[in-house]
């Protein structure tokens, strides 16, 4: 009978919203809507955009909901590791003779950061923004790509470093 192992893995992204989300519940005692912060200067909640993040072979995938934000009010960069993504959405409509009842969405300026694994080829990170949504693609450097390693019939570790010495000494 075989026995099963049960793998763990961890999550690089996993751990670092959970603890994002635990520190929006209990700020100061309030409970925050996804995508709104505490901003401890003004004492008030400041919007911010919410992400998913996900993660392939070859890259990194971050997705970010941004209704209402026109390209020329947004600005990505990558530096040391951190993707920032800011900009402002405006208040779209004129409220003169008009009495609000009530105003859920937020508005004015935001701005997120994500720490992303520095093996990334920033040069070749490319954005795009299609229905509202964000699309933010972050390759990954081809050295810490995943490689398949050939295996060949030898005699364990003696055949593979006699292959290695063989292949330098041009043999």
């Amino acid at each position: 009978m075989a026995v099963m192992t049960p793998m763990t893995s961890w999550e690089l992204f996993e751990d670092l919203r959970a603890v994002q989300e635990e520190m929006l519940r209990v700020n100061r005692g309030r409970a925050w809507p996804p995508g709104q912060q505490y901003d401890a200067g003004t004492g008030a909640a400041a919007w911010a955009p919410v992400v998913d993040i996900a993660e392939r072979t070859d890259a990194y995938l971050v997705a970010a909901d941004l209704p209402g934000v026109k390209i020329g009010d947004l600005e990505i960069t990558f530096e040391d590791g951190l993707l920032t993504i800011q900009g402002e959405r405006r208040f779209a409509r004129d409220v003169a003779g008009e009495k609000v009842h009530r105003a859920e969405r937020c508005f004015g300026t935001f701005r997120r950061s994500i720490t992303l694994p520095s093996h990334v080829q920033a040069d070749k990170i490319e954005a795009s923004i299609q229905d509202g949504v964000l699309h933010v693609l972050v390759p990954k450097a081809q050295e810490v790509q995943a490689k398949r390693i050939e295996v060949r019939a030898g005699q364990g570790y003696a055949a593979v470093t006699a292959s290695a010495d063989a292949a330098k000494n041009g043999g």
